[in-house]
């Protein structure tokens, strides 16, 4: 007789978030189970429910060990997400379980369950371990069941994968090849440093890449303190920060304030944002860094208002001033490139952005998104690129004028602040992801475009996700959306405009060839 099949949950590390999240993992739970079950084995869950905690999620690294002592190794084990999770709660049992592992998510935009499947599977993937992955809205579908079938029968479960072709350096265009070479050559002559304020954010095992990866393209990391950030914020002035508050009103930016700081935004939540702007500009230019990342959502989380307000700004070339102490402008007219959440595959992805852009004369804002979820809207597939922060306000309809500042969730966000929210404008972009794999770096590459919803429809996407964030309504050329989730290695995607498709070929062309040139191995996705 076949052993059972054993299903496990890895959480958020916030008590608030798994209490929230947790009806919604229950449901998706009981569905994959009574697949399991309709399909002739037996399945347990591996771990219990606590009555005190309220959910039944494994919400640290810690219990994740306990849980795995528990687990036959050789048990076939589902991985069951319809949350936001993080990752190394279970990454240390799944790097040794010996057993067939299914890592399974909800199509839902309710919770970040697609964003949580797809951070786990690029963290097994740059661990190096074996997994088969499935998505479903109801699990009832045959795509889903199918794929059950077999992986319950002992086969790998596999996907068409047929949109990704290696990179032909020799087959770019001569001109971008060249801008491409020459870009990679100068920044492994001449170095940079991307500042990481407090490294591994929320369990992203995926966005950490080794030394040894990073340093042969040029790039060093000067590792920073979060702390070091707050105790920064104290020494700016209220003026100053005052002057970047006046900044954002006189362009036109809206904040919805309310008079409850646990609930609502409030002008001293924002202040503080104007503060930490500062202070981390200023902490980039002492240590000459070309690019910055704040884990904020832990640590910092607890201590003051939400970095996100603060990764916008940063993430555009045209944002508020920013002084020394001898009044010299830092980064005058330079954006100061921000990966949120200290992704470090998008810091390294934002800083060659920003170099291939800047050579062409083009608006270098770019931005990472979480891949949030997706529909099919009049024919074609468009997907909800969602994320807290980094989105500058160059990629929204209205620009300055077009963003809003709203309160970040509380379950996430317990001292608030704004968030940067739009509609990203109509328009073409290049979308790409670095990632590390078989002990190398690597990247994915593509061309895309942003379309312009109806205005209720883009409601109501905001309202089935998360109505605080920015949104960009994206379609990605000749990728679908299984093709995406079944290669895409994060739960993070970076995303640069360009003014027409032409251009945007030949920026895309430049990117791979100086990804090419920095020793990365590029897949062609879609093209």
């Amino acid at each position: 007789m076949s052993s059972p099949v054993l299903i496990i949950a890895s959480g958020d590390l916030r008590l608030s978030a798994n209490r929230v999240c947790w009806p919604a993992q229950q449901q998706a739970e009981e569905a994959v189970c009574a697949a399991i079950r309709q399909l002739g084995r037996q399945v347990e869950r591996a771990h219990p429910i606590d009555p005190t905690k309220q959910h039944g999620f494994i919400d640290s690294q810690a219990y994740g060990m306990r849980v795995f002592r528990n687990i036959p190794e050789d048990a076939p084990l589902v991985v069951v997400e319809a949350v936001w999770q993080y990752s190394h709660h279970v990454l240390a049992g799944l790097t040794t379980h010996k057993g067939p592992i299914l890592t399974v998510a909800n199509w839902s935009g309710q919770w970040p369950g697609l964003v949580g499947l797809l951070n786990l599977n690029a963290s097994l993937t740059k661990a190096g371990v074996r997994y088969s992955s499935l998505w479903s809205a109801d699990f009832t579908d045959d795509f889903f069941l199918i794929g059950l079938k077999r992986w319950l029968n002992g086969e790998a479960v596999t996907h068409d994968l047929s949109h990704v072709k290696p990179l032909d350096p020799a087959a770019l265009p001569a001109d971008a090849r060249e801008l491409g070479a020459k870009l990679a050559a100068q920044l492994k002559r001449d170095k940079a440093i991307i500042g990481v304020f407090d490294e591994g954010c929320m369990g992203m095992y995926n966005a950490i890449i080794p030394d040894e990866l990073l340093h042969p393209t040029g790039v060093f990391k000067e590792r920073l303190s979060q702390s070091a950030l707050a105790a920064a914020m104290s020494t700016v002035t209220d003026a100053e920060a005052q002057a970047v508050r006046t900044w954002l009103d006189q362009r036109g930016m809206q904040f919805k304030f309310g008079p409850t700081p646990e609930t609502d935004l409030t002008p001293e939540q924002v202040h503080e944002q104007c503060k930490m702007y500062v202070a981390a500009v200023r902490i980039a230019a002492d240590f000459g860094c070309d690019a910055i990342g704040i884990q904020y959502q832990q640590g910092l989380k607890d201590t003051c208002a939400a970095s996100d307000l603060v990764e916008g700004m940063l993430n555009n070339p045209d944002r508020p001033p920013v002084f020394s102490a001898s009044g010299e402008e830092l980064y005058k007219g330079q954006a100061v490139t921000h990966f949120n959440e200290v992704d470090e595959c998008a810091g390294l992805d934002g800083l060659v952005t920003n170099r291939v852009w800047t050579a062409m004369g083009l608006d270098p804002s770019n931005t990472l998104h979480d891949v949030r979820y997706g529909e099919a809207y009049n024919g074609q597939f468009v997907w909800v690129f969602e994320i807290s922060g980094a989105a500058p306000a160059s990629h929204f309809i209205g620009g300055y004028a077009g963003a809003i500042g709203e309160r970040q969730p509380p379950m996430y966000f317990p001292r608030g602040g704004a968030s940067m929210k739009g509609v990203s404008k109509p328009g073409e972009i290049v979308w790409s992801r670095v990632y590390v794999e078989d002990g190398k770096l690597k990247a994915d590459i593509g061309r895309g475009g942003v379309v312009e919803l109806p205005e209720a429809e883009t409601q109501r996407r905001w309202q089935i996700t998360t109505p605080q964030w920015p949104i960009m309504h994206a379609v990605t050329y000749g990728v679908s959306r299984d093709q995406l989730m079944a290669k895409h290695k994060s739960n993070h995607v970076q995303v640069a405009y360009a003014p027409d498709a032409a251009t945007a070929d030949q920026a895309l062309a430049a990117k791979a060839a100086m990804f090419a040139g920095l020793g990365l191995e590029v897949n062609c996705c879609g093209l």
